[in-house]
């Protein structure tokens, strides 16, 4: 157990935080990143990406999150993998303490923790993950132009994900537990006037099917249940969509940071600076809407350059009252 003060600590590892710890870094800040059981973030389950800018061929989200990291680490970027237990946001300086035992303290902290696609908990859709079972249509829709996919959920989201699919995919069926949706009412009736659409009422996805020849596995089509009657149907496809939410990594920050009703730390407008002074937050973390890597990194940026003067400020402070 050790005990270590840095002038600037970020918690998390994806593209936001990344971006982060190259800006401070660069700044010549001495910044010290924080990396938990999964280093990269979601884009390490990501696998062909191509709308990350500057790469004309399909790369892979893994290796781009390696990149990131060899070059945060190359500009002077200090990196710990330890999860995070505790926040103390209330002392100065601000603590955390790893599950190792040893204790952090900073003057600027950084929050760049993501969040996590809501998956249903099926083996099927384990098995498949990354192989025609996405979270995410915006990254993934590109991938089934002229096929058929299907997406399960009821709310905006999933909503919104349908509609966007229609733009790739000849058919789009969306799977809903209930009769009607909760999506918004201006929503729901661009979705049901919608021709490429077929909605499945009533029913839950009960298997994804798919088959393991070849290079890569590959999915099928799918298992759907009908709720009222228990008969199953079979249906042929080439995707499924999980559409059921989104949870940002947030229990640290319970009753010390400001969040909405759904988890998302609240920063103040146009900037990442949180109810906190000095406690910045970045990337998925705090953006339920967009949830894009190069978005990410976008505000990962915005929060490195308020840290810097941030920091400048308060030495500034320091400054005039030792005067």
């Amino acid at each position: 157990m050790s005990s270590q003060h840095h002038k600037v600590l970020i918690l998390g590892s994806g593209a936001a935080g990344l971006t982060a710890a190259i800006y401070t870094a660069r700044a010549s800040l001495e910044p010290t990143l924080l990396h938990g059981m999964q280093p990269g973030g979601q884009m390490t389950i990501t696998t062909d990406v191509e709308n990350f800018p500057g790469f004309p061929e399909v790369i892979q989200g893994p290796w781009l999150m390696e990149q990131m990291q060899a070059q945060a680490e190359s500009v002077g970027t200090n990196m710990i993998s330890d999860m995070i237990v505790e926040a103390d946001l209330q002392s100065r300086p601000f603590k955390l303490t790893g599950d190792s035992g040893d204790i952090y303290t900073c003057d600027a902290l950084i929050v760049s923790t993501g969040a996590q696609a809501k998956w249903l908990g099926m083996e099927s859709e384990q098995k498949y993950q990354g192989f025609g079972v996405s979270a995410c249509a915006t990254c993934d829709g590109f991938f089934y132009r002229g096929k058929e996919v299907a997406v399960v959920g009821g709310g905006n989201t999933a909503v919104e994900e349908a509609i966007y699919l229609t733009n790739h995919a000849t058919k789009v069926k969306l799977i809903h537990r209930r009769d009607e949706l909760r999506a918004e009412k201006m929503l729901t009736q661009r979705l049901l006037a919608n021709p490429k659409i077929e909605m499945l009422w009533n029913s839950t996805l009960e298997e994804v099917l798919g088959k393991q020849e070849g290079p890569m596995p590959e999915v099928t089509g799918m298992k759907v249940r009908d709720v009222n009657t228990d008969e199953i149907t079979e249906h042929t496809l080439d995707g499924v969509f999980i559409a059921i939410g989104h949870k940002p990594n947030t229990d640290l920050f319970v009753d010390q940071l400001d969040m909405d009703d759904e988890g998302y730390l609240i920063t103040q407008p146009d900037s990442t600076a949180t109810n906190i002074p000095g406690v910045f937050a970045a990337g998925d973390v705090q953006d339920n809407k967009f949830r894009q890597a190069v978005t990410a990194a976008g505000t990962g940026c915005m929060a490195a350059l308020e840290t810097e003067k941030y920091l400048a400020e308060l030495e500034a402070g320091a400054q005039a009252a030792a005067e």
